[in-house]
């Protein structure tokens, strides 16, 4: 019978007795756990020789020897030689040490599990009955799978005295565009402190004893400041909760997200961020609009379409290599487009506007800079919306199957198409 049992290795000492492949994947496991690995072993693999140098760890060049074990909280033997790794066993064993026994794992005094962390959570999978490495790997796998799924209850049940704040980037909508860690963030998460857009629907996934605070902004209307929304942030994780701030797109493209950091450290609250694919890459992507595309655009150029046009925005206008992406901008393209043509813009450089991308609701519409404020007007679009100004715009440089059917194409004489 086995009992699995949770040991901390951080700074014990952890013998491992031989220097090949196998080895090195136990010795990254160890590293990654704070112990004190020592190496007992004639020769060494490249690789394991390459773990000894990038952490100087100790290296007794030799056979081993019953003295090696003798401090070792845990034993690692995997020389290939079956006899030499019996008798490391029965050394271990006689000073009542656990011994892992790679070469035979059914006669050793411990077993390696399959391991899957989620957070603080960790997983171990091993056998009862015999050594069945790869049945173990294929159960491992599952439970992986399950946990970076979000669907695993990962909440503390008991109160932690340190709460802390994750903002989490929740891309252009779909839920199954969300990384894998911010799945596992939102499953641990106490309170979530939500925007307007983003993938909002993994919210009707949360426990009902989640407290969930809506603070999105549309546009003219902020009913929560961002003062407030900083202040949301540090009160609840004071009070030792989780706290995930879920964004659209990535939390420090327009997300305010260097602003929630900053109120959070200077408050002492512990806080990551985990990034999100931004608008301004995925919503033309969706539209089949590629950002940067070879021979034709080599750079781009992001701007809010709030804060007016800068020198360098008319220098990546007149540009034809440059791509320029104007978020938040549809109330403010009019008076942009008139100053970018009296600097000079070609009135035929293509535009694409892209409304409610990755959703339903996804349309395009493509014209260009001279008749873009005008085609806007008569196509209704609206925010959110995502406008692509550069020769990645055009029509006939990708067009991918299938578009969405809200999908509406505008040619420069406003036909639609």
């Amino acid at each position: 019978m086995t009992t699995m049992l949770g040991v901390s290795l951080d700074g014990r000492e952890v013998v491992l007795v031989g220097g090949g492949s196998v080895t090195a994947r136990r010795m990254r496991r160890y590293l990654a756990e704070g112990a004190a690995v020592n190496i007992v072993a004639p020769a060494l693999a490249p690789e394991v020789a390459q773990l000894v140098a990038d952490h100087d760890l100790p290296w007794r060049a030799r056979p081993v020897e019953e003295s090696d074990v003798a401090e070792a909280w845990l034993v690692h033997t995997a020389t290939g030689d079956a006899e030499v790794d019996a008798q490391v066993v029965a050394w271990s064993e006689a000073r009542r040490t656990f011994c892992i026994n790679a070469s035979d794992g059914a006669h050793g005094s411990a077993r390696t599990t399959a391991e899957t962390r989620a957070g603080d959570v960790i997983v171990g999978v091993t056998s009862d009955a015999g050594v069945d490495p790869r049945r173990t790997a294929r159960v491992n796998q599952s439970v992986r799978e399950l946990l970076q799924s979000g669907r695993v209850p990962l909440r503390r049940v008991r109160e932690s005295a340190a709460g802390q704040v994750a903002l989490v980037g929740g891309g252009p909508g779909p839920v199954d565009l969300l990384t894998l860690r911010a799945r596992r963030l939102l499953a641990e998460a106490d309170v979530v402190v939500a925007d307007r857009l983003g993938a909002t629907a993994v919210l009707d996934e949360l426990d009902p004893d989640v407290e969930v605070i809506h603070v999105g902004k549309a546009p003219g209307h902020h009913p929560v400041p961002q003062g407030e929304i900083n202040a949301l942030l540090v009160h609840h994780a004071q009070r030792g909760l989780r706290v995930v701030r879920l964004k659209g797109g990535d939390p420090f493209v327009y997300g305010r997200g260097g602003e929630e950091v900053t109120a959070c450290l200077a408050a002492g609250v512990p806080v990551e961020v985990v990034p999100g694919t931004t608008s301004a890459v995925s919503v033309p992507q969706a539209a089949g609009i590629p950002v940067t595309h070879r021979g034709v655009a080599s750079s781009v150029h992001i701007i809010n379409g709030q804060s007016g046009v800068s020198p360098a925005t008319l220098a990546s206008l007149e540009d034809p290599s440059v791509t320029t992406v104007l978020l938040m901008g549809v109330a403010a393209f009019a008076g942009i487009a008139r100053e970018a043509q009296d600097a000079g813009v070609p009135g035929d450089r293509p535009v694409a506007f892209v409304e409610s991308g990755h959703t339903e609701r996804q349309r395009t519409t493509r014209t260009t800079l001279a008749r873009a404020a005008q085609d806007a007007r008569a196509a209704g679009v609206r925010n959110p919306a995502v406008i692509v100004i550069g020769d990645v715009a055009r029509p006939d440089l990708l067009m991918p199957a299938p578009f969405s059917p809200a999908d509406a194409l505008v040619d420069p004489e406003g036909r639609a198409e």
